[in-house]
């Protein structure tokens, strides 16, 4: 039975009730709905507890798809208790990690922004997240950082528009990335829509994103790595040029 992903319209969404409709082997739990993100594009899985009844917490160590994506399989810690098939559960986020995870994928797409060549990898962390492009300009990491900053600053909306997989299908040039398959499959594809009207970006993605550029707060270009000849590694990091100590 699919699961009622409730973080696909609404990101804040921290904790929500569910019931237990199975229980792996390994011992992932799955809901039947859920406001955990579960792994995918360069976004890790939300961490958090499911608390029961009784009060007790059933630590999650991470969430992940199953077989396809209306499978999302949450992970017990090693040695948490096992609920049961109907049991009923509060799910908790851990919402820090999360919102800073929201901050830096919205930094990222942000990034793409700045830098308009084709993105040919990428990696979203709660302390440090990368993007690669395919490109063989040489370009000064502090210029990055004060174009990125003047976007947070200027404090664009963040958010979703809808489209079918086929108006994707039929619009392949709204893709960046040259080897990340967009969220499809679902029937319905989400565009994460930066400034009014998407007047600064436009792009599939299923990730979760702040409501506004500003929220993203102070970023900066850490480092530019030389990837081969035609492939540049960017890394994003929280705080001010130097605060790398």
């Amino acid at each position: 039975m699919p699961v009622n992903a409730l973080y696909r319209d609404d990101f804040y969404l921290s904790t929500c009730e569910a019931v237990v409709t199975a229980i792996h082997d390994d011992g992932g739990i799955e809901l039947d709905q859920t406001c955990f993100y579960a792994m995918s594009g360069g976004q890790p899985g939300d961490t958090g507890f499911l608390e029961r009844a009784d009060g007790s917490k059933i630590g999650l160590g991470q969430t992940k798809h199953g077989a396809s994506k209306e499978i999302i399989i949450h992970v017990p810690l090693e040695g948490e208790a096992q609920p049961t098939v109907g049991e009923k559960l509060i799910l908790h986020i851990d919402w820090p990690r999360r919102y800073k995870l929201m901050r830096m994928h919205t930094a990222c797409h942000l990034l793409s922004v700045v830098c308009p060549y084709p993105i040919t990898g990428a990696a979203v962390g709660e302390d440090e997240s990368r993007v690669d492009f395919d490109m063989a300009d040489t370009i000064d990491k502090d210029e990055v950082t004060a174009k990125l900053m003047t976007l947070v600053a200027e404090n664009h909306p963040v958010y979703l528009q809808w489209i079918t997989d086929e108006e994707l299908s039929a619009n392949p040039g709204i893709v960046k990335s040259k080897n990340v398959r967009p969220p499809m499959g679902l029937g319905r594809v989400s565009l994460v829509c930066i400034g009014d009207n998407s007047a600064i970006d436009s792009q599939p993605c299923g990730g979760t994103h702040v409501s506004e550029t500003q929220e993203v707060g102070q970023i900066h270009i850490a480092k530019i790595e030389k990837k081969g000849k035609e492939n540049r590694r960017f890394r994003i990091r929280f705080g001010a040029p130097g605060d790398e100590a």
